[in-house]
């Protein structure tokens, strides 16, 4: 992390957004060169994403690496153009920086369907990127990193590569058209090699060319499964996250906070605390207390023992109540009816039906923790976030010092999912770094704390009208209604409201990729105060449970297979979404008997840029329900690495069985009712069934892939147990419905 600096003035002209977005933003600001942030202790570099010193050449990675292997298809797209060495690399977080804007958060602003966009309309969203530029938005998440940097870090590697062969046909005095470069030198016609450790220096001097890049054809690293390039380091345990930083004098820190969410703290005793070895100091923080402890373990004991007198809630007391809060979003108006085809209002409904699923706290496997120490007026923060920037803004805030005065290294995250965008915990450790100055603070909380004070993923409900004649489906009508999510967490970073249709809100419903001619999805708001955030796959992860199971029973309705009942809707719509069906219908065997002990469901969602289809098997066992098979098919586009998309993908299934399975937050009094793993737990070795997933390269578009795996596992798993029961449950979780082995 030292190897990088503050501020060099060499720039570097990136990506097509500038262009495309200069009529809406300014064409000056938005073609401006973005600076380069980084000054290395040792060595030069050359742009922002390329530091070159005699170590060998690192390259900075702007997206945190949560697992997802992001790291390694990043620095992918630097080394093909650079030439650079893949087994000598070294990749880096990159600091708080402007330059690196991620432009791909605003390519579903439009509200329109991703699947049908048109050529203009994605045009018009490539303009629009152009204000995360303007902004600085330097965000991980929404499934974007490969697709905001596959152009711009590959344009980082080729001017790198071609400044640094300027330098070296200066010097053998030969045309540089006439070098080549490979595995980190430059080489002369007569095989006369120059390392480019020793042409750095001069070439950092040097104008960034623009230059072509190469063709696909070209590639030997993209395309290709390639070592990770975070594994070494988590395996040998030399990978750094929160809470392994260590530092002269450090205390260790836990909290309490109100449990009751919106509650406060009217006072406490610390003295049970303080009469624990170990327990130093017991803070308040106004809502709560922090311990302060020679140890993590000391400190929270000391945390538990604290006497506290807690205020209550001004939410509903049960979570009957709350469901019936959200339900009266339906007597309002809806916020957006983003798909409203045919005349659904003039069709008889042949099924009606309501589905509901619950609240879902994120789980990251590393609890919520950072290290902090405020010295002569500098806060020093370490701590894996989703957004840089503004974490190191709220940690300024909490400090009472400007954020020129901040240094913010992000380091390796034990799992987002969208927790980490969250500035909670950096807050609460800026805030306790600023009341004991001089001393380093390294915070952690408990699993309880993470749990119990999570940003969750809203409860919402889905009211569903539908029929079917002659085998197809003739009306789709569904209400939604849940807390928006988009209004709290943007809400939260700007500072204020966002208004107008919420896209958010009912994407994975309105966006479908399914020729019905009487097809309406409304959104509705709810008001309901409970902390709601980003949560894997966002909207969808709840709109494609409810979409694909109503889809489900239509086909049912309609005497169909439901896989050819999909396609028979799907292919004429989307030949690409068509594709992902037929691949995992041919995967799983679709069609053929299976034995009466074996239940098939599947479902098929489009989001963030990619169709996925999922087939699940469930089995009779010993009396009991095994998850036995599952089957995935998914069209991002172009693949950049293989194996890093199918890991993605059955990341995203098993985050989505899970939470379908067994995920549900609850809460009695603003208190949430689980705490731990034995309350809220998730699928394990033993019960994770087998998974093969199968690429498709046909969508004209690349999409993301950390999150489409999520929100069809649901549907495809409730579905699977009406196939194997005959029961169609129509809320989540399904354990407490049919007896799954877990």
């Amino acid at each position: 992390m030292s190897r990088l600096g503050k501020i060099t003035r060499r720039t570097l002209l990136v990506g097509a957004v500038a262009v495309a977005g200069g009529a809406a933003f300014g064409v000056y600001q938005v073609r401006k060169p973005v600076t380069n942030p980084l000054r290395p202790e040792q060595g030069a570099s050359l742009n922002p994403y390329v530091i070159i010193d005699q170590q060998g050449i690192s390259i900075i990675a702007p997206r945190a690496e949560m697992g997802q292997g992001v790291h390694t298809t990043l620095a992918a797209l630097v080394a093909e153009e650079l030439d650079a060495d893949w087994e000598n690399l070294r990749v880096l977080h990159g600091p708080p920086a402007a330059a690196y804007f991620n432009a791909a958060l605003a390519h579903g602003a439009l509200p329109v369907p991703e699947y049908n966009m048109k050529d203009w309309q994605r045009r018009v969203t490539e303009g629009l990127g152009a204000a995360s530029k303007l902004l600085g938005l330097q965000v991980t998440g929404g499934s974007t990193s490969t697709v905001d940097g596959f152009t711009r870090m590959r344009m980082a590697g080729a001017s790198a590569r071609e400044a640094l062969k300027a330098v070296a046909a200066e010097r053998m005095g030969v045309d540089a058209g006439d070098l080549r470069t490979e595995l980190g030198h430059v080489i002369a016609p007569d095989g006369t090699k120059i390392d480019y450790r020793d042409l750095a220096s001069e070439a950092a001097t040097r104008d960034v060319p623009q230059v072509a890049l190469r063709n696909p054809d070209d590639w030997t690293l993209l395309g290709r499964s390639l070592p990770r390039s975070d594994m070494r380091a988590k395996v040998t345990g030399q990978a750094q996250f929160s809470t392994d930083i260590v530092l002269e004098g450090m205390k260790f820190a836990t909290v309490r906070n109100c449990p009751y969410l919106g509650g406060g703290m009217a006072g406490f005793d610390p003295a049970p605390a303080l009469a624990l070895a170990g327990v130093e100091q017991v803070l308040d923080l106004g809502d709560g207390v922090a311990v302060i402890g020679s140890n993590t373990w000391a400190a929270m004991q000391g945390a538990e023992a604290v006497e506290i007198d807690w205020t209550p809630s001004p939410l509903p007391a049960t979570p009957d109540a709350m469901f019936d809060q959200i339900a009266r979003a339906f007597d309002a108006r809806p916020n957006s009816t983003m798909r409203d085809q045919g005349a659904p209002d003039e069709v008889a409904a042949e099924i009606e039906v309501e589905y509901r699923v619950p609240f879902l706290a994120h789980s990251t496997m590393e609890p919520m923790g950072a290290t902090a120490v405020l010295q002569d007026g500098h806060l020093t923060l370490w701590v894996g976030n989703q957004a840089p920037r503004e974490h190191a803004k709220v940690a300024a805030e909490a400090a009472g010092i400007e954020v020129e005065n901040v240094t913010l290294h992000t380091v390796f995250l034990g799992g987002g999912f969208g927790r980490r965008v969250e500035t909670d915990v950096t807050r609460q450790a800026a805030t306790l770094a600023a009341m004991l100055p001089e001393t380093p603070i390294r915070l952690t909380w408990s699993r309880e704390e993470d749990m119990r004070h999570d940003f969750y993923r809203p409860a919402a409900i889905a009211r569903m009208r539908g029929a079917v004649t002659e085998g197809r489906a003739v009306l789709f009508d569904a209400k939604i209604a849940a807390p928006s999510v988009t209004r709290a967490a943007i809400g939260r970073i700007i500072g204020r409201e966002m208004g107008g249709p919420d896209k958010g809100h009912v994407e994975g419903a309105f966006d479908q990729p399914y020729e019905i001619p009487n097809y309406r999805v409304a959104g509705h708001l709810a008001e309901l105060d409970v902390p709601i955030g980003f949560w894997r796959a966002v909207g969808s992860s709840f709109n494609g449970y409810f979409h694909e199971c109503f889809i489900d029973e239509l086909a049912h309705a309609a005497g169909r297979d439901p896989l050819q009942f999909r396609l028979d809707h799907v292919g004429a719509e989307s030949p690409v979404a068509g594709g992902v069906l037929e691949s995992v219908r041919d995967l799983s065997g679709w069609g053929a008997p299976v034995p009466e002990e074996v239940g098939r469901g599947v479902a098929m969602t489009w989001s963030f840029g990619t169709p996925t289809a999922v087939v699940i098997d469930l089995e009779r066992e010993n009396g009991g329900i095994r998850i036995a098979r599952a089957f995935m098919a998914c069209d991002p586009g172009l693949v950049l690495d293989p194996a890093i998309v199918r890991a993605q993908m059955e990341s995203g299934l098993i985050y989505g069985l899970s939470a379908a399975l067994m995920g549900e937050i609850t809460f009695t009094d603003g208190r949430a009712d689980q705490g731990n793993f034995p309350e809220y737990d998730a699928l394990r070795m033993f019960n994770t069934p087998r998974i093969e997933v199968a690429i498709v390269q046909d969508n004209p578009h690349m999409g993301g892939v950390g999150e489409p795996g999520t929100p069809p596992a649901m549907p495809a798993l409730a579905n699977a147990l009406f196939a194997l029961t005959g029961q169609r449950v129509r809320s989540l979780p399904l354990l407490p419905h049919a007896d799954f082995l877990v």
